[in-house]
């Protein structure tokens, strides 16, 4: 594993350090701010770490953030393979290794959550604590009223092998675009944010590592039941949910968990982070100095 400076980005509040990180056998792209008890950030699709530009700095007065483009998205290497969600947990163990860090609050989003929630199952030495956010852990029960209706519809366009970065490609933006928009219920992202996410999923390649989470899924979904089914979940954790997720992902976790908290943030879109960055910050500081 190794670690090496690359550059700062310009920034309100501290500054921020991109490193390449190698962990796991794959160059992970990671932002890094702040000092303190580590936090790590996990992101989902269609995002990359400036997802979490707005509560980057305030989490950094107290904290070290780091914050990673995950594998194959973003600036981060496009491996073959690896987009299960215990693979990607791994990654994480593997990044806060590098790092140097023997403790973390983990936060994981969307494409996210499951990999933090496998690492807080499978090390909970390490994950001090565990927030997840607008996502669901595989076929937990839980989720049916959220899924009465069956899956959202590109969970399956996403899922054949081929075939939407085939239709896609050189229409990457305006499909980025109904993702940003409807995420922020229809108030889209500030102009340098959503050049940035449009610019990490343009090109097939780009394309192709973004839906090999979703053709994992199966797998994601079976590592996630074997953990569920083997042991419980002691870490303090927090299930935060907005549109259209809501309290399905809490509802998937309280028969597992040990000490959970739920929440729900009104007139939130899926993106909480970038759309309502305040009401999330006064979630997360309390629960993260606790």
């Amino acid at each position: 594993m190794s670690l090496v400076p690359r550059h700062t980005v310009p920034h309100q509040g501290p500054e921020i350090e991109l490193r390449r990180v190698t962990a796991n056998g794959v160059e992970l792209n990671v932002a890094i701010t702040g000092e303190g008890p580590a936090v790590l950030l996990l992101h989902g699709f269609p995002h990359t770490w400036r997802l979490w530009t707005d509560v980057l700095g305030p989490l950094a007065e107290r904290h070290r953030v780091i914050a990673p483009d995950l594998r194959g998205l973003g600036a981060s290497t496009r491996p073959a393979d690896g987009y299960d969600a215990g693979t990607l947990a791994a990654d994480a163990e593997a990044l806060l290794n590098a790092l140097g860090e023997t403790s973390a609050a983990v936060i994981g989003i969307d494409a996210g959550t499951p990999p933090a929630f496998l690492l807080a199952m499978r090390r909970p030495d390490l994950v001090r604590r565990l927030v997840v956010m607008e996502s669901l852990l595989g076929r937990l029960p839980g989720a049916e009223g959220f899924l009465a209706g069956g899956a959202p519809w590109w969970f399956g366009f996403h899922s054949v092998p081929g075939l939407a970065e085939t239709v896609l490609t050189g229409h990457e933006a305006q499909y980025i675009d109904w993702f940003l928009d409807s995420g922020t219920l229809g108030q889209g992202l500030r102009p340098e944010i959503r050049d940035a996410f449009v610019s990490a999923y343009t090109g097939r390649a780009a394309l192709h590592c973004a839906f090999s989470y979703y053709r994992a899924l199966p797998t994601s979904a079976r590592q996630v039941q074997d953990a569920a089914d083997s042991r419980r979940l002691t870490v303090p954790t927090m299930a935060i949910g907005a549109h259209p997720v809501g309290r399905a992902l809490e509802q998937q976790l309280r028969p597992l968990a040990d000490d959970l908290v739920g929440h729900i943030i009104e007139d939130c879109g899926h993106i909480i982070p970038l759309h309502r960055p305040e009401p999330l910050l006064c979630l997360l500081k309390p629960f993260l100095t606790a």
